[in-house]
């Protein structure tokens, strides 16, 4: 292909993604790869002058302004800028002193923009420009962020706001008078009634207010925003301004243009401290720096803040502060020679999705994660990213194979923010992938109707999950196997020395020698363990149902299953249609229950455990029909001396009875201790029983 050929095709494309992103508000590509381009054909333009042009992209800035919008041109032959602000790219010509016809023009000088930086060693090269430039030996520069939103201009008379419009391509705009008067963050009168003042800024949207959009769009069924830029320049663009009002959208200004009626300050944060004594929000992240070690700093501090700020900011903007100095350096072509632009690592770039892989994490859920064609974005090589669960996959129409734009902002987890290419096939679908059983141990998956996720239901048995399932299984609710804490159990589950919770149980696996040789243990600690694993074998049937670790069911949904089914072997018999008898059992948590014993490789874990000695004591296989308390409704209050309400609820409980923390009709019985308050008031109020402690015990001692 020959240069002018390439030339040629280059301007092309940029000016289709100009139109896009500027008058569309549906970019193709991320900004990164548009600068790519931007920055190819800058080169070859350089290289090759003679194929310049004077309707190059690299010759005007932004895109045509929307048919549907009054357009408003700039007054020719306007004095000379001076400069003093910025536009999209934080730049605007600043003008004093002629005459004009506000009611028809807004861009009485151009909206222009900014050449880019991309390292620190473009940053040195400018700043060497400007001393050389200036002849001195250091400069003092106003710094401030690079918003990614959407530069406006507002005219202000007398004070009040008059007009305003977009940037547009720089010299013509597009009214957008009646949408800006409902950004609440736009005063429509100025504290002081100047003649005649142009303010410069940027209208964008905050990320909360981008979030909740966002998901009221999905809550209608209608397309997501890519961005909050993208968002919130189709909020100003709406031709029914109660939408644009709807939309929560903010504005900071960045500089002044023309200024009739008041003598502006000659320095650029000066300026900035005007307009907000004027009432305009102006960022508070701005300020004076001298060098370029000062522009450095700036730049890495707002870095590192970037993904705590309340809104999106690309890049800084570096601006010799002097408005004279400004004015004897002057422009070229679309930008200035005084400014620059320094922009951050692209948190968006474009590559391709090449495989899905599902990994199982520790409490069993399924999570594809996108194996990407390598690519460099937010600082990084990125090769992986997550796609969240099945939902979000549906949501976003991700295929293997796609071209999809991957995002990375600070230290968040990489994510496939969109799909660029469209096609009918139906997205990728985890069940489908792994079909229906668990990649790491083969277990069937199972997802409930109130999820998103899928998960493998071999808690017991699943290699992912051994960790969590060991925590859970010796914690002080459950088999309280003392001394078992983090540590130990990624020793041991590393090592290969425990697989399931029976292992724990089996001396020639987990005897003395193999736990007194662990990291930290010795002798004694190993056998203050054995003892604790050998004190567990005892328990109730009860805390070894919340032992398995089934999802949904917690400590009093454990006791629940033991006081109404008996015994294990009833509940090991039991289907969803009897677990959902069980007294706050609900069609979540009985299928859950279903689900983790109709694994086979649970029950098999399961009869190791009994197989080893874990039993509990035969009066608590009684059914729940059959216990004396069953049906009744106890509440305990005030203090109790004999025994702690913790231990009176346990002994009720294992009673069969069920222990409320709040008196109602329903209620059987109130036992009141010592202090005894308004539940006590209660149930006196409603007739209720009350026994008082010496009752309670003699009650209990009858049963």
């Amino acid at each position: 292909m020959d240069m002018a050929t390439r030339i040629a095709q280059l301007r092309d494309e940029i000016e289709q993604h100009n139109y896009r992103y500027y008058v569309l508000d549906t970019p193709a590509i991320p900004d990164a790869e548009f600068d790519k381009l931007f920055r190819e054909l800058q080169a070859l333009e350089a290289q090759h002058p003679e194929l310049l042009t004077a309707d190059s992209p690299t010759q005007r800035v932004g895109g045509k302004p929307l048919k549907s919008f009054a357009e408003v041109r700039p007054r020719h032959g306007a004095a000379e800028p001076t400069g003093a602000g910025v536009a999209a790219s934080h730049l605007l010509p600043q003008t004093a002193g002629f005459a004009s016809n506000v009611s028809k023009v807004l861009h009485r000088t151009q909206m222009l923009s900014l050449n880019n930086a991309f390292s620190e060693d473009e940053v040195r090269a400018f700043d060497v420009r400007i001393r050389e430039a200036l002849g001195i030996a250091e400069v003092e520069y106003a710094v401030e962020p690079k918003f990614d939103g959407l530069a406006i201009t507002l005219t202000y008379r007398d004070g009040v706001f008059v007009q305003g419009a977009t940037r547009g391509d720089g010299s013509t705009g597009e009214d957008v008078t009646e949408n800006l008067r409902t950004v609440r963050a736009i005063p429509l009168r100025l504290s002081k009634p100047v003649a005649d003042v142009e303010v410069r800024g940027e209208v964008l949207m905050f990320k909360r207010d981008f979030a909740k959009l966002n998901g009221e769009q999905r809550a209608k069924g209608e397309k997501e925003f890519a961005n909050p830029r993208n968002a919130a320049a189709g909020s100003l663009r709406q031709l029914d301004s109660r939408i644009t009002a709807s939309r929560h959208l903010s504005f900071f200004a960045y500089g002044i243009g023309l200024c009739e009626g008041v003598a502006l300050p000659k320095r650029h944060d000066q300026q900035l401290a005007l307009l907000h004594n004027w009432g305009v929000p102006v960022a508070q992240q701005h300020r004076v720096v001298c060098g370029v070690d000062g522009l450095l700093k700036f730049y890495r501090e707002i870095g590192a803040q970037r993904a705590a700020l309340p809104f999106d900011i690309d890049g800084v903007v570096y601006k010799v502060n002097d408005i004279a100095q400004q004015q004897q350096l002057g422009f070229v072509s679309r930008a200035p020679r005084w400014a620059i632009a320094h922009k951050f690592p692209a948190e968006e770039a474009m590559t391709t999705l090449l495989d899905i892989e599902v990994q199982v994490g520790r409490t069993g859920a399924l999570t594809p994660v996108a194996r990407l064609a390598p690519v460099f974005v937010g600082g990084v090589t990125v090769a992986n990213a997550t796609l969240h669960n099945q939902d979000e996959i549906n949501r976003k129409k991700i295929h293997i194979g796609d071209t999809v734009v991957v995002r990375r902002a600070g230290d968040v987890i990489p994510e496939i923010v969109r799909v660029l290419n469209e096609n009918d096939i139906p997205p990728y679908n985890i069940s489908d992938a792994v079909k229906g059983v668990c990649p790491v141990c083969g277990s069937h998956v199972a997802k409930q109707t109130d999820e998103s996720v899928w998960r493998c239901t071999g808690g017991l048995f699943c290699p992912a999950q051994r960790k969590q399932a060991l925590l859970h299984f010796a914690s002080r609710r459950a088999m309280n196997i003392e001394g078992l804490g983090d540590k130990l159990v990624e020793q041991l589950v590393d090592s290969g020395i425990v697989n399931t919770p029976a292992d724990l149980y089996d001396s020639a696996q987990c005897g003395l020698p193999v736990l007194a040789n662990l990291e930290r243990m010795g002798e004694k600690s190993a056998l203050n363990l054995l003892e604790a694993i050998g004190h567990s074998k005892r328990t109730t049937l009860a805390r070894f149902i919340y032992a398995l670790g089934v999802r949904n069911v917690g400590e009093a949904t454990a006791k629940d299953l033991a006081q109404y089914f008996g015994s294990l072997d009833n509940l090991l018999a039991a289907d969803v249609e009897s677990l959902q008898q069980v007294r706050d059992v609900g069609p979540v948590v009985a299928q859950s229950m279903a689900d983790f014993l109709a694994e086979a490789h649970n029950r098999e874990v399961i009869a190791q455990l009994r197989a080893s000695g874990v039993y509990w004591p035969e009066h608590e296989q009684r059914r729940v029909a059959e216990l004396p308390f069953s049906g009744k409704t106890f509440v305990l209050t005030g203090t109790l001396v004999a025994l702690t309400r913790e231990q009176a609820k346990e002994k009720l409980e294992a009673l069969g009875a069920k222990v409320s923390g709040s008196v109602s009709k329903k209620t059987d019985y109130v036992v009141a201790g010592a202090e005894a308050g308004s539940k006590l008031d209660k149930a006196q109020e409603l007739g209720v029983a009350v026994l008082d402690e010496q009752q309670f015990l003699a009650l209990l001692e009858t049963i």
